[in-house]
Parts: structure tokens; C-alpha cells; sequence
């Protein structure tokens, strides 16, 4: 509809060939239909678009706002539907039930419902603006469900029941959970609003005077709601139960899994929580990581890497036998690294073993393992015992001790590719680390093919960046050279909009630092040179830094300078 809905618009002398061109290029940056494209962009009206369209398709078209909507009705339609189609339920009439849509000829949207309902459906128009308004009114939002949720604990003082789960829980019967117990129900919002706002961490922490829920959103933490405190040791009973984890044991750490179903934008999705219980002062502390299959990248083309970086990157991965090391802190899109890496070299002719702690994504095709320390499955023991598999590859999830180092080194030295991570600040410390760890400098020299640093940071949104203007020096400063301090455009942070959920930022993008060995870093590291030596020899070899990956993504538009020199250094 929407490249008809343009030239239909040019035709009518509605907008002009240039505007329709601009609106979509907006559209292709920020995604939704053209028509708000236009709106937004002051191009046309709501009302000129919607009466465009009604002349068009022969359907009625209605202004929402002067509208009064039947609460009964909008019972009619579930939640998620309505939204998924981006329609609104108006009245019934005999067997005909009236709704007002953003697209009249999605027959599909119209098929579905009759369906649903059992009644005729007659279709009027109205703006995608007024109808997503109309949508937060009549099916409220995240917050409106919490104080519900909330006020019904206060008004109740029964007992709370709380049943073991089956093992995958279908997330529309969750949400449709109204006869249910108020933790219940608080529990399941929780849960479904990480989704549905792209979280990758829930933290539920217990204070002496509150009890606070936060998510992690783009790396950052961001409270979402205080729920009463009276309800913490509800919440926590819940979670454990749903995770499978003893809820009489308060005095030591726990993990679990939370295994859900949900339909997400139409799509069926199979989401897995990683549930870690940790006793604090004022009670345990829950983290939950969201692990979404959708958001695992396997596509290194699309990770970030700069060309010249994924070109090294490829070349060492593709090599027959050596070590390919990953570094970053916690939340730096390692695993995503490693998994793409594993991804690209998963042929049938291949024998690849992982040993994992834990295993965050199922992959076919490959051998996955879960450490299990508490029965003496480290590193280590798992990798003696892959040398016996016959394997061409082996992915170590972490290097942590002299142990799994020296027997990964081995393997590397034998005639197989081992990927792995470490902890350390950039890639030519990797080497220091290593070393310090007790490994011998040669071994180190002969076994390592590349290192890859690695940091996230948040996208602009391409719906309200604005341009920053800095003076030339301040632009030196951060790390660009005079010439291109002269040229380069850079953008802030906006005021926020809706793409992006009022914070400026939507997503986020890696920045990459690697490190390919060749003859003469490895004569210095032979010799015990320094980092910083290392560091300079590496830069003359075409060494890209993170803080210069992230003036590349800077000077593209996709970030911030304020987000790059948060995560780097210059």
C-alpha cells in the first residue's frame, strides 16, 4: 500500500515528487507506513491522509477523537490482536461489528477477526496516530496493568496460591491471567514488558523500605516500577517456582531457566529467562537475562566490524589450527561474537564442540556442553576430554584459570582452532594476561592467530538525533584528525520519541579492535615487550582501536561522542 499510497498522493498534487522521495527515505531509516511519514514530516495532515484514502477505497473515515467507543465492544477484540493489526472495534450492530483500521484492504486483518468474533466486519478509516492513541486509552499500558495489578493486592488480603508451572508456559494464557492471583499477574507483566521493551536483563532488588524492578535497555538500567514491599516475598516464591528452584532455600545463591511461548507481533516466539537468585541483606536479589533467539546475529557481516577488521576476523577464523581470542567486560556481546564465528564455520564435514557456562542459544549442528562445576565439569576437565572427540574446532567459553589456558594453548599447538574470551580491557593486553596467568611467551607467540576487543554502545534514534556543533578542538581532543575535525558532522542525542520510547536512543551497535599477529609482534612478545609497545606495533600494522572504531560510527551518524567515550579510551 505504501508506494501506491504515494503515487497516488503525487498524482492528486497532494505532496510533490521531492517529498514523496524524502518521506521515503524517513521511512526506510525509521521504518512504519508512509502515510505517518508524511504526517510527521509536515508533508500532509492526518485528516488529508485519511480522507484521501476513504475517497480512495470507497470506506467511510472517522475522526476518532470525537468519537464515543462502547467499553463492551472492546472486549470483542484481545489486546494483542488489535494491535497487531493496528485496528479499533467501534460498535456492533445486529451481526455486523464496525472497526476503525489503519489499512481498509488488509483482508487478512479482516479474515481474522470475522473469524475471532463470529460477526460481519465493516471497515471505516482512521489515522495510524489516532488509532494508536486510541489503543493506550481503551487497552491502557504497561503502567496502568501495574497499578491495577497493585491496587487489587491492597484490596485483598487472602492467601496467595502459587502452583508449579509446566515446564514452557504459553504466554497468552499468562497475560490473559485475570482470575488469578495479583503476584501472579504482577509476575507475568513483568515478564512480557522486558519483551515487548526490548530489555535484555530484569533486576528485582529488595531495599529495607522498598522493593524496586529494573530493566537493563540498551545497556543501561532503568526502573521501571516499585512494587509494594509487602509483595517481595510473593515475587520471589513465584520466579523460583517458575524457574524450578527450591523456594525454602533463602541462604545461597541459585540459578534456573524460565522457558515462555508468547505471540509477539504476529510472530510465535520461544523466549528462555536465565534466572539467578542471590541472598542480600534485605532479602535475594533476582536477575533474569532475557535470551531471545531473534536477537542472536549470526550474520558476521552484521555485527559492526569494520571491513578491513571482519576481513582479519575471517582470515583467522577460516585458518585450520591456532587460538582466535575475544575480549571484553560482562555484556559486550562476546557470546554473539563467538556464536556468529561458530556459525560461519558449522559445515558437515566439521566437528565442533563447545564447552559453555551456561549454554545461552541452542545451535544445530553443533556439540554444546554444559560446565557443571558443582560435579567437577570445569574449563578443564571439559577440554581433556574433547582432545579425545576428535574435534576440528573447540569454543571455550572462558578462559579463567592457568589450567584451561595451558590445555587451550595445546589444543592450539595440535592441530586444532580453539576460539575462546577474556576478561581483559583491549586486545594488547590479552597478551600481558595471558602471561601473567603463568603461560610461557613463546607458547603464547606460536599459539594465538588474533585478538578481538570488543564494546557495545547505544544507537542515536534516526527519528530525533539532532546535529551537534563542537568546536574543531573539541573534536581533535576526542580523537579525530584535524582534517576531519574541519568536514565531519556529528550528532546528539534527541528529546526522544516514540520510535524510541522517549530516550534517544534505539539499539545498539559494536565497536571492534583486532589484533592480528604476525612475525614481528610476536618477536616482541618473545622478548616480554609491553602492552603499550605491542599497542603501537599493532596501530602501525592497521590496527583499528575501539575509540577509533567508534569515531568511524560516529562520523556515520549511527552515535553519539559522549557514548564513545564512555566505553573507550583515546
Amino acid at each position: 500500500m505504501s508506494a501506491r499510497l504515494g503515487d497516488l498522493l503525487v498524482k492528486e498534487g497532494i505532496i510533490n515528487g521531492e517529498q514523496l522521495n524524502r518521506a521515503l527515505e524517513d521511512q526506510k531509516k525509521t521504518g512504519g507506513r508512509l502515510g505517518s511519514c508524511l504526517v510527521r514530516l509536515g508533508f500532509v495532515s492526518d485528516e488529508e491522509v485519511t480522507t484521501f484514502l476513504s475517497r480512495q477505497y470507497g470506506v467511510p473515515s472517522i475522526n476518532l477523537s470525537f468519537f464515543e467507543v462502547d467499553p463492551a465492544v472492546i472486549k470483542l477484540i484481545p489486546e494483542d490482536t488489535a494491535r497487531r493489526y493496528e485496528v479499533l472495534p467501534l460498535s456492533r450492530v445486529g451481526s455486523s461489528l464496525t472497526i476503525a483500521m489503519v489499512d481498509p484492504t488488509n483482508v487478512f486483518a479482516m479474515d481474522d477477526i470475522k473469524f475471532m468474533t463470529g460477526f460481519n466486519i465493516e471497515p471505516v478509516v482512521a489515522s495510524e496516530a489516532a488509532i494508536q492513541e486510541a489503543l493506550k486509552k481503551f487497552y491502557g499500558t504497561a503502567e496502568d496493568k501495574i497499578k491495577q495489578i497493585t491496587k487489587e493486592f491492597e484490596s485483598e488480603d487472602t492467601a496467595l496460591e502459587l502452583e508449579a508451572e509446566q515446564e514452557q508456559i504459553a504466554m497468552d494464557e499468562l497475560e490473559k491471567a485475570a482470575d488469578e492471583a495479583p503476584v501472579v499477574k504482577l509476575c507475568n507483566v513483568i515478564l512480557t514488558e522486558a519483551v515487548k521493551r526490548g530489555a535484555s536483563d530484569i533486576h528485582m532488588e529488595p531495599y529495607e523500605k522498598e522493593y524496586r524492578v529494573r530493566f537493563r535497555i540498551d545497556g543501561m538500567l532503568q526502573t521501571i516500577m516499585t512494587p509494594p514491599l509487602k509483595l517481595r516475598d510473593a515475587i520471589i516464591s513465584r520466579i523460583k517456582i517458575m524457574s524450578k528452584l527450591d523456594i525454602s532455600e533463602k541462604r545461597l545463591p541459585q540459578d534456573g531457566r524460565i522457558m515462555l511461548r508468547m505471540i509477539f507481533d504476529g510472530k510465535k516466539k520461544q523466549l528462555d529467562y536465565r534466572v539467578s537468585v542471590l541472598p542480600t541483606m534485605f532479602g535475594e536479589k533476582i536477575v533474569m537475562r532475557l535470551l531471545d533467539k531473534e536477537n542472536l546475529r549470526l550474520d558476521m557481516t552484521k555485527l559492526g566490524f569494520e571491513q578491513e577488521s571482519l576481513d582479519r576476523f575471517e582470515k583467522a577464523i577460516l585458518k585450520p589450527y591456532g587460538m582466535v581470542l575475544v575480549t571484553g567486560p560482562t555484556g559486550s556481546g562476546k557470546t554473539n561474537t563467538l556464536y556468529s564465528s561458530i556459525a560461519r564455520l558449522n559445515q558437515p564435514d566439521t566437528n565442533i564442540v563447545t564447552a559453555e557456562d551456561p549454554v545461552e542459544f541452542q545451535l544445530p549442528g553443533i556439540n554444546q556442553v554444559q560446565m557443571k562445576e558443582q560435579i567437577g565439569l570445569n574449563f578443564a576437565a571439559a577440554l581433556r576430554s574433547f582432545l579425545r572427540q576428535d574435534p576440528n574446532i573447540i569454543l571455550v567459553g572462558e578462559i579463567r584459570d592457568f589450567e584451561t589456558a595451558e590445555i587451550a594453548i595445546k589444543a592450539a599447538l595440535t592441530g586444532h582452532l580453539v576460539l575462546s574470551t577474556l576478561h581483559t580491557n583491549d586486545a594488547p593486553s590479552t597478551i600481558s594476561r595471558l602471561m601473567n596467568m603463568g603461560i610461557e611467551p613463546f607458547l603464547v607467540a606460536t599459539s594465538v592467530l588474533l585478538i578481538c576487543a570488543q564494546r557495545l554502545i547505544r544507537r542515536l534514534c534516526n527519528s530525533c538525533k539532532q546535529p551537534e556543533d563542537l568546536p574543531a578542538q573539541a573534536l581533535i581532543d576526542a580523537g579525530f584528525t584535524a582534517e576531519e575535525a574541519k568536514t565531519v558532522k556529528v550528532f546528539t542525542k534527541g528529546p526522544g520519541c516514540e520510535k524510541c520510547g522517549g530516550r534517544g536512543f534505539k539499539g545498539r551497535c559494536g565497536l571492534y579492535e583486532v589484533l592480528e599477529m604476525n612475525d614481528e609482534l610476536r618477536e616482541l612478545v618473545l622478548v616480554g615487550a609491553s602492552s603499550l609497545e605491542i599497542r603501537r606495533k599493532a596501530i602501525d600494522h592497521g590496527m583499528i582501536t575501539l575509540r577509533r572504531s567508534g569515531l568511524r560510527k560516529v562520523m556515520e551518524g549511527m552515535t553519539s561522542i559522549e557514548e564513545v567515550a564512555r566505553e573507550t579510551v583515546v
